[in-house]
């Protein structure tokens, strides 16, 4: 029977396209939920809250970042007990509250338990779309897979982020906006509840492929006895192409942690409403989104190295022109999120495909998991550090500084990453 089903599995994105699909729906609602933050919340805690500093205005990115680095860490291990469709599940559970604390919250420290609840949604529920789809279609379609998963749930952070500031425009900052996020959770829950595991594609991918891995981090036939503790001193610091793309990967969510906060805090401070916020927000994600599926085929095509490298520059030009085009605040706004969304959609699916392409597929699901932690632990220190920079030098300084640090991130992403 065991010999049967192996023969019957295939993996491709075209003898799999209905899951894939499926999958990539659920997506679009992971997306849609952290969507609702991206726009309005910095204004609810200034305007609402009444919150001065800007450290306690970004708490909520924070909270968010901190715990859906700490899920994505605990995804890995989680997945060699449980299947990845129950933790798809369960993070949708975990999320469910969100949209009315959001709505309804009456002190701000209850904004920040919202946030830890969504950083635990996003951490299971995108962990697992991005590994299945990588499950679903094998080793010669790893950037295409990534790039479509980070398309749907990006061109739905950028649709939320234009629709809660239309949104907020008529009918104010809250409830209204953040009711949506109702939507996204029934739907994600109930596409879940049809998706099926795809367990038997990782081990018929282990057994057919292994061979196929550019720098496998220890010989193919020892890796199943790998612990953890050495996949993450292995993801962080020891595999030069592993470590490459982890601090890329900080770097590019510290700079969107920035962005998340401090644009909205910059631009109605300089006299745009929040419509032109919200289409600023949009933009961003919208092209991260939509980008990520050219750029995930180009990464297939020539290597990921050229898309991280570039991306990762292109990047910190975007922050330079935000804070050096102000003087016309709108045309500011929109060329900067223009030139970073195209930016991170050149890096975004290239790393995760980078760090697939370095180990087998039965540790795949740890070794994401290791690179997203680091990578989405760069939201916490992304708004911790915004905001004590822009408390202390302000708000173009915080931005400034991460265009700083993103350029340097290109050039070790250069040096360390191999061809």
């Amino acid at each position: 029977m065991k010999q049967q089903l192996d023969t019957a599995v295939e993996l491709g994105l075209r003898q799999n396209l209905s899951q894939f699909i499926l999958l990539a729906l659920v997506n679009i609602t992971v997306g849609g939920l952290v969507g609702l933050e991206r726009t309005t919340t910095p204004i609810v805690g200034k305007e609402v809250f009444q919150l001065t500093s800007t450290i306690a205005i970004f708490s909520f990115i924070i909270a968010f970042g901190a715990t859906k680095a700490v899920t994505d860490l605990i995804t890995g291990p989680l997945t060699a007990k449980y299947s990845k469709r129950s933790i798809l599940l369960v993070g949708w559970l975990l999320g469910a509250p969100v949209p009315f604390i959001l709505a309804y919250s009456t002190h701000w420290w209850m904004i920040i338990v919202a946030n830890v609840a969504l950083g635990l949604n996003q951490g299971l529920t995108w962990s697992m779309t991005v590994n299945m789809k990588i499950d679903l279609v094998g080793p010669k379609q790893r950037g295409l897979a990534t790039g479509v998963n980070e398309a749907a749930g990006y061109g739905a952070v950028g649709a939320t982020a234009l629709l809660t500031g239309f949104l907020a425009s008529h009918y104010g900052l809250r409830p209204t906006p953040e009711l949506i996020g109702i939507i996204f959770v029934v739907l994600g829950f109930v596409l879940s509840l049809v998706v099926r595991d795809t367990a038997i594609h990782v081990a018929h991918e282990n057994k057919s492929h292994a061979s196929t891995m550019k720098e496998a981090l220890v010989d193919p036939q020892s890796q199943q006895k790998l612990r953890f503790r050495t996949i993450f001193w292995e993801t962080t610091w020891s595999n030069r192409r592993l470590r490459g793309a982890s601090q890329a990967g900080f770097i590019n969510n510290l700079n969107d942690a920035v962005t998340w906060g401090v644009f909205p805090l910059l631009f109605t401070n300089h006299g745009l409403g929040l419509v032109a916020v919200g289409l600023i927000k949009g933009i961003y994600p919208l092209l991260w989104g939509f980008g990520q599926i050219p750029a995930g085929f180009a990464s297939d095509k020539i290597g990921r190295k050229p898309l991280i490298v570039l991306g990762m520059a292109i990047q910190a030009g975007a922050l330079v022109l935000a804070v050096s085009l102000l003087k016309w605040p709108l045309v500011a706004g929109i060329v900067s999120a223009t030139v970073l969304g195209v930016g991170t959609a050149m890096v975004y699916p290239t790393l995760i495909a980078a760090v697939s392409d370095s180990i087998v597929p039965s540790l795949r699901s740890k070794t994401l998991g290791v690179y997203r932690f680091w990578r989405d632990l760069g939201y916490a220190a992304g708004a911790l550090s915004a905001g004590v920079i822009a408390n202390l030098a302000g708000l173009n300084t915080s931005i400034l500084i991460a265009a700083a640090l993103t350029a340097l991130s290109s050039f070790l992403a250069f040096k360390w990453i191999p061809n």
